[in-house]
């Protein structure tokens, strides 16, 4: 405290421990004696009041922690400090915000809504050391789509044919130069949209409303 190297440290030198201690114990009565300028007590009275309406210290200890907000993946992870953490699949949903509550030893990730239980702590990891890591559990995946039975071709958007231009002074440099490159002549496969919809469980925001009978 600024007062006490004020009043016992400041412009003095000891040669021990004890001196300086007993510098201390004979200042501590001087000060207790004193009127506070805020309150306007004796410093000594107040002290022994505020010390009678101090409770006992809780069983469990006190945790410090930083809280943030991070969106869910679609794969189920958070990214913070540059790592990433898992969330089961089944309690959470793409975008959905989580609250990080991280102490030095571990993260604690909680539901910013309770369940019906009331519950809202939903993972908890070793914090991880170093950057780029990926802390996950494998059950807490269970809930996301696999890819079976998916569709490879749904007949919507057909394939349609590459037809090579023959090289020529209409077809101009560029083009020349696109049909001379390997990586132009490969077939892609073409799929809507609705497809990767589908996949991830997430559906489009807008949707196309049939209009109402006029009569």
């Amino acid at each position: 405290m600024l007062i006490v190297r004020y009043h016992v440290l400041s412009g003095r030198a000891y040669s021990s421990i004890e001196e300086k201690d007993a510098a201390f114990t004979a200042w501590v009565p001087q000060r207790r004696a004193q009127i506070h300028k805020t309150h306007r007590e004796v410093i000594g009275h107040r002290t022994v009041r505020d010390h009678a309406a101090l409770k006992t210290l809780p069983p469990t200890p006190y945790l410090v922690a930083e809280r943030h907000l991070r969106p869910v993946g679609k794969d189920c992870l958070i990214a913070f400090g540059g790592n990433l953490y898992s969330v089961p699949a089944r309690k959470v949903r793409p975008r959905q915000l989580i609250e990080i509550r991280a102490t030095k030893p571990q993260l604690m990730l909680h539901s910013t809504a309770p369940d019906p239980s009331g519950e809202r702590l939903l993972a908890t990891h070793q914090r991880a050391v170093g950057r780029g890591v990926r802390v996950a559990e494998e059950r807490r995946w269970d809930g996301l789509p696999t890819g079976k039975n998916r569709r490879t071709a749904t007949g919507e958007v057909p394939v349609q044919p590459r037809h090579h231009r023959p090289l020529g002074e209409e077809a101009g440099p560029l083009q020349a130069l696109l049909n001379r490159a390997a990586a132009t002549q490969v077939e892609v496969g073409r799929r809507p949209l609705s497809v990767y919809d589908e996949l991830t469980g997430t559906r489009p925001f807008t949707t196309h409303r049939t209009p109402k009978d006029s009569s």
